[in-house]
């Protein structure tokens, strides 16, 4: 406890971690030393270790990472790293190159798979800073909300859309609890929930840091508009028409033969003038005969949701278990074969969206 106190006020938050307060006290006692550590990169990686980094500089000689479950009693995805520090040479961290170690499901053969590259992300670099220079005040007393804990592969469980977003914090995650999404700053949430989602978090690129863009973005329309067809008919978009206004639904009610109008037109005009990639448009029209097929099974149905998000429907088909989770799968065929074709055009946006995030800056 006195050595952490002792420490606290130079590299800040991060001397909660154990194996910090090992790591600084022998950058501080033992200067010229090989140090070989084992354990999590985000040491390395994390704008949240900033300070520490400031005062635990060596040259780094190399290393390899490994997949943590490997290890027994291990069930989490991520990289472990056993890397070597040179204390002796003073050098800033900016990045590490290390061997990727794959091995097989009964462990009983290793071998080398490629490399990776873990990079330093330093406060106000961060896809959050970005997003937070859009932040904007609605009029509506319950508006559509973006939560954006977090700013890896890790936490993007946790980033997803609607009305009711009160998530304050996930552990030590830093990031915004709760971004409004407004007609001025749609586009920018836009970008920021697909590049969140549409790159698969594998173990590897689990504390990979999502980064401030440059430029780029701004001129390419096509991405943008890419962006957005992937966030209307995204799994993570829960906007609810219960807890207010819908105002993403892509399509007029007339498109999918509602038997009634919907309170908001705000997306389906917006669309309505834009041009969209042949991926977007295989996207859009399988969400509309995903639509259209709902409309035409409540037509009957004076209880369900005229302005049923694309959450909602999934709900009414699939229903919920009695621990109040939705089901995998509905008993109504049709509507699983539509949603399938859904999710398949979804994954091929992605492909077409993934390849610009690293063009623009949004990951390295």
């Amino acid at each position: 406890m006195v050595r952490r106190q002792k420490y606290l006020s130079s590299i800040g938050k991060s001397v909660r971690e154990v194996f910090v307060q090992f790591f600084i006290r022998i950058a501080k006692e033992m200067p010229d030393c090989i140090l070989a550590s084992f354990g999590k990169l985000k040491y390395v990686s994390s704008p949240n270790f900033l300070k520490f980094r400031q005062h635990f500089k060596a040259k780094f000689k190399g290393g390899f990472v490994c997949r943590a479950n490997t290890f027994d009693n291990v069930k989490g995805l991520f990289p472990i790293g056993f890397l070597i520090w040179d204390l002796s040479n003073k050098i800033t961290i900016s990045k590490v190159k290390v061997d990727v170690l794959a091995n097989d499901r009964p462990l009983t053969e290793c071998w080398k798979d490629g490399v990776k590259i873990f990079h330093v992300v330093d406060e106000k670099n961060s896809m959050n800073d970005w997003l937070k220079q859009f932040t904007e005040e609605s009029p509506e007393e319950n508006p559509i909300s973006m939560c954006c804990i977090g700013n890896d592969f890790q936490h993007n469980n946790f980033v997803n859309i609607n009305h009711c977003n009160q998530l304050t914090g996930v552990g030590n995650a830093k990031g915004i609890a709760r971004f409004t999404i407004t007609p001025g700053n749609f586009i920018e949430s836009c970008i920021y929930f697909s590049v969140r989602h549409c790159m698969k978090p594998t173990w590897l690129n689990d504390r990979d840091q999502f980064l401030w863009p440059n430029d780029g973005y701004l001129h390419n329309k096509d991405f943008q508009k890419d962006c957005i067809v992937f966030t209307l008919f995204h799994s993570q978009n829960r906007i609810g028409s219960q807890d207010g206004v819908n105002h993403l639904i892509p399509f007029t009610a007339r498109e999918v033969k509602a038997k009634d109008n919907f309170q908001s037109a705000f997306m389906s005009d917006f669309l309505r003038k834009q041009k969209m990639s042949k991926e977007a448009q295989a996207v859009f029209e399988a969400g509309k005969a995903l639509w259209k097929y709902y409309h035409e099974t409540i037509e009957q149905d004076d209880k369900a949701l005229i302005d049923a998000s694309l959450y909602e429907i999934r709900e009414y088909f699939k229903g919920r278990d009695e621990k109040g989770k939705m089901r995998m799968n509905a008993t109504d065929e049709r509507f699983n074969e539509l949603d399938v074709a859904l999710r398949s055009a979804l994954k091929e946006l992605a492909q077409r969206i993934q390849p610009k995030i690293y063009e623009y800056g949004f990951l390295k």
